[in-house]
């Protein structure tokens, strides 16, 4: 779901500063870091990566509480923060493998209860998750819309997208195809969503393009940027939450 992020906001609303993030999420008896020597079969970025996993407090916590992946807890931190599930609600999330979000979805609405709806959508397999209906297609496919409506029952209360494209190393390109992924995850959420909706989705830090604020800011009641403590400092992702979906359906130009 997520790629890696290059540098830290300069702005950021809504979340506490990084040192704070730090306090938090150090425990007061520091654990020794784990370091490893790069093998014949594993390059250096291969051995910083997994270095960083084996430190990381967040993929330790999601191993212990049974998520599939640490990004559930930005989302976790996210709806603790602004309230974005309700039991029984309607959700859409889009690239959702391997299924960390959904699984915080179906658990905020109760939907392995029977409580509302959660539909995962991937272009990549995803493992079952209860209380969860999972479709492998592309969202942007003719039909989509459709069909994921019929499965939820109706419009959804919310549409979530953590998909980021494949980081090639040059930050603008990186920048520019994320920024594609928002805006087509936008469309699809006006398409979907029920008036009084919320939309979430992940940017790169280096400015929103302007023709996806102002479209969000004309079709919904409150949009911000947020930035959970779950996502790593030095990373550029950002979320982009909008609120209070107007019911409007026009794409942006």
């Amino acid at each position: 779901m997520g790629g890696p992020g290059k540098r830290r906001a300069h702005l950021v609303t809504g979340f506490v500063s990084s040192r704070t993030i730090q306090m938090h999420a150090t425990p007061s008896k520091r654990p020794r870091k784990v370091r490893l020597k790069s093998g014949k079969d594993r390059s250096a970025s291969s051995t910083l990566w997994l270095e960083r996993q084996l430190n990381d407090p967040y993929v330790a916590r999601a191993k212990r509480e049974g998520f599939r992946a640490r990004a559930a807890f930005k989302l976790i931190e996210i709806d603790e923060k602004y309230h974005l599930f309700k039991s029984g609600a309607r959700v859409v999330d889009l690239g959702a493998a391997p299924g960390g979000w959904s699984q915080v979805a179906a658990q905020r609405i109760g939907s392995a209860q029977g409580r509302g709806k959660v539909v995962a959508v991937d272009r990549l397999e995803m493992a079952p998750t209860p209380g969860v209906e999972f479709i492998r297609r592309d969202f942007l496919g003719p039909g989509a819309g459709d069909e994921i409506k019929a499965l939820l029952g109706g419009s959804a209360d919310v549409v979530l997208s953590d998909m980021a494209a494949n980081a090639t190393g040059h930050r603008p390109t990186d920048h520019l195809r994320v920024m594609a992924l928002a805006e087509a995850a936008a469309d699809f959420a006006r398409e979907v969503l029920a008036p009084g909706g919320a939309f979430l989705c992940k940017v790169l830090q280096g400015g929103t393009e302007a023709t996806l604020l102002a479209a969000l800011k004309r079709d919904f009641s409150h949009v911000k940027h947020v930035k959970p403590a779950a996502s790593r400092p030095e990373s550029a992702e950002l979320y982009l939450l909008a609120s209070g979906f107007r019911g409007t359906r026009q794409p942006m130009r």
